[in-house]
């Protein structure tokens, strides 16, 4: 099920022994379009310290009830890594964030997390393993501080981005403005971005569309504006999005369909078989 970037927001986060925060924005990988992180603002237990949580570290969500428990202890929040949430982050900020935690990295395999489609499966072998555990894992510390010096001669590898930001970006077809980034919808299994919303009442009154970013040519950050791999009168005449109703399947195969490209699912299956096969 896809769940949209704003109703996530204020969700209450709960570790193992007790609660946490709330979430205020979140953090997406701008390669993959993929959440890295929830920014949770922790409330008077942290003086509000602003930190940052992984999916990986998410268990079955309450979505009734708006809760996202952890699998993370207090103490292991209140030790993290100082991060200015103000700000993008950049890899080397990751690297002491996943060393601090135990976590394997999630880059450099060929599914959205590591090897695989669901941030759950980075810890897989190690579900039965206490979290105040995890770093006893030696290598970790020892491939994080591998990573640490060869990033060093590099120049800071910013790609997180806050959801927050994009929001209101401008989105350019290929012939001309189409209107704003109205929103993000989100897999709430594997935590990727399957849609911009987009809402192009400044150019055509009350309507609003999904563009998936596998369709995005580029992104200008300085400029705010997306570009988008579209016509106007393609996404004029697509499917309208309606924010008060569920998404389901069928209505994101009659966007697919309007428009004659392969669905993400569809892509994921072929991706899926062939790490199997492996």
């Amino acid at each position: 099920m896809l769940r949209s970037m704003k109703d996530l927001e204020d969700y209450a986060v709960g570790a193992t022994d007790g609660a946490i925060g709330h979430v205020k924005d979140l953090y997406f990988d701008d390669e993959a379009w993929v959440i890295r992180y929830l920014i949770v603002d922790t409330g008077s237990w942290l003086s509000s310290r602003k930190v940052l949580i992984s999916p990986i570290s998410i268990n079955r969500p309450n979505w009734t009830k708006k809760l996202l428990p952890v699998s993370i202890t207090k103490e292991q929040v209140k030790n993290s890594p100082d991060i200015d949430t103000e700000k993008p982050v950049s890899r080397q900020h990751e690297m002491r964030y996943f060393g601090h935690y135990g976590y394997p990295f999630y880059w450099g395999g060929t599914g959205l997390w590591g090897g695989g489609a669901y941030p759950g499966v980075m810890m897989s072998g190690y579900a039965g393993l206490p979290s105040t555990q995890y770093s006893i894992r030696p290598e970790v510390p020892e491939a994080v501080a591998r990573a640490e010096k060869e990033q060093d001669t590099k120049d800071e590898d910013v790609h997180l981005r806050s959801c927050k930001t994009v929001v209101g970006y401008h989105i350019q077809a290929t012939d001309g403005d189409i209107g704003h980034v109205k929103g993000l919808l989100v897999d709430e299994d594997t935590w990727a971005i399957r849609y911009l919303v987009v809402d192009t009442s400044n150019w055509w009154l009350g309507h609003q569309v999904l563009v998936p970013p596998p369709w995005i040519q580029d992104v200008s950050w300085a400029d705010a504006r997306v570009s988008v791999n579209l016509t106007r009168q393609a996404v004029k005449d697509a499917p309208p999005y309606d924010s008060a109703a569920p998404l389901d399947r069928k209505q994101e195969m009659r966007i697919y369909e309007h428009y004659g490209r392969p669905a993400y699912w569809a892509d994921e299956v072929t991706r899926e078989a062939a790490l199997s096969a492996h």
